[in-house]
């Protein structure tokens, strides 16, 4: 019998047997793979930091290459910029929890104090209006409870979440475990970045067909860059907006700026529905405290979301991930609809990828139907 006839011969006879043990002992395969995944947690949420970190490292890595001497600018600019690019994050997560977090509960108890009188208000206005149309009043002496409670959780969330992680002893070892090998896997990555790349690239020319490697290398880059260039924009733009908006309230409802400000700041992070909900949102809390200033808010929040999206934006972040509207709202629609809050966050990105690729074999593939009428006329 020929050698390659029995060698196909014995792989498709193992491949059998392998499908017919996973199909039978499926819930211990699975069993396994999830012990797996959860023992590879600290290389995801590296990966995660390393990647949300990458921008400021590279921004970092070149201003040093500036300001050091050259002889020393090689071997010192990538370490600095590392480190210097952990020293924001944690300065960034400092002020949120020493500035930002207790602002937004001092805000959350003034509102939930003057919960009562903004109730009654709010009734008054709706049964003004119900009245106006000839239609009968509502009672919402039950909202009041029910927000009461919102309230109240949200503020045990904000004042007690320490205390309550410092509670759990038996799973805390476990956290900080996770949390300091992520930060190595990160640092690893930060630092290595191009070895790392080099060295995939290195696999991937090795084991996988030639045909398959310069388009999966290609496919890579890309969705490297629109991720990067997503996730920095969402970020930055949440920031921006959260930031202007909280000092725009100053001057409306001072007494609940960082309320707010949070509000529409993590809001933003959501593409197209988050601008809308961070904003309806925010215009029914202060719609119960007086409608003219809701009215005002909106106007506001309006004009700053053009002069940010259309001056700001493209300025520190620049160009968009290139999807068009249609295509980002049917992506939200989609992901949020399969997936949850990941679908939603991450479907955009994802379907700028898909959508470059598409336009790309989709131009390639009309290019000689353009060329052959031009070829007949000529002849």
């Amino acid at each position: 019998m020929n050698k390659n006839l029995l060698k196909s011969i014995l792989l498709i006879i193992t491949y059998t047997v392998f499908l017919v043990l996973a199909l039978l002992k499926f819930d211990v395969l699975w069993g396994f793979l999830s012990q797996a995944l959860a023992a590879m947690r600290p290389f995801y949420l590296g990966f995660a930091i390393a990647f949300v970190l990458t921008r400021p490292c590279l921004f970092f890595d070149r201003l040093y290459q500036r300001i050091l001497p050259k002889k020393s600018a090689d071997r010192l600019s990538r370490p600095l910029a590392v480190t210097t690019a952990y020293l924001a994050l944690i300065l960034a997560i400092a002020l949120l929890f020493a500035l930002v977090l207790p602002q937004v509960a001092h805000s959350i108890a003034l509102f939930a104090e003057g919960l009562g009188g903004y109730i009654a208000n709010f009734q008054h206005l709706v049964n003004d209006l119900l009245a106006y149309f000839d239609q009968e009043a509502f009672d919402f002496t039950g909202l009041s409870s029910h927000l009461r409670t919102v309230l109240d959780k949200a503020m045990t969330a904000l004042t007690d979440t320490l205390s309550q992680v410092m509670a759990i002893t038996s799973s805390l070892i476990s956290v900080v475990v996770t949390l300091t090998l992520s930060i190595v896997f990160s640092i690893y990555m930060l630092a290595g970045r191009e070895k790392l790349s080099n060295q995939c690239a290195r696999l991937l020319r090795a084991y996988a067909p030639s045909r398959y490697v310069d388009p999966i290398i290609r496919v890579a880059e890309l969705t490297g860059r629109t991720f990067t260039s997503f996730v920095s924009g969402q970020l930055t733009e949440a920031c921006i907006l959260g930031a202007l908006c909280a000092l725009g309230m100053l001057f409306i409802q001072a007494d609940y700026a960082p309320l707010i400000g949070v509000i529409v700041g993590a809001s933003a992070l959501v593409p197209v529905v988050g601008a809308y909900a961070g904003a309806g949102l925010s215009a029914f809390l202060l719609v119960m405290i007086s409608p003219i200033r809701a009215l005002i808010f909106l106007v506001f929040l309006g004009i700053l979301q053009q002069i940010e999206g259309n001056v700001i934006y493209p300025r520190v972040v620049g160009t968009s991930i290139g999807l068009p509207g249609i295509w980002v709202l049917t992506a939200v629609t989609l992901g949020g609809g399969l997936f949850g809050l990941p679908g939603v966050l991450l479907s955009v990105p994802t379907a700028s990828v898909l959508y470059t690729l598409l336009k790309e074999d989709v131009t390639a593939r009309l290019k000689p139907q353009k060329t052959e009428p031009d070829e007949s006329a000529e002849a």
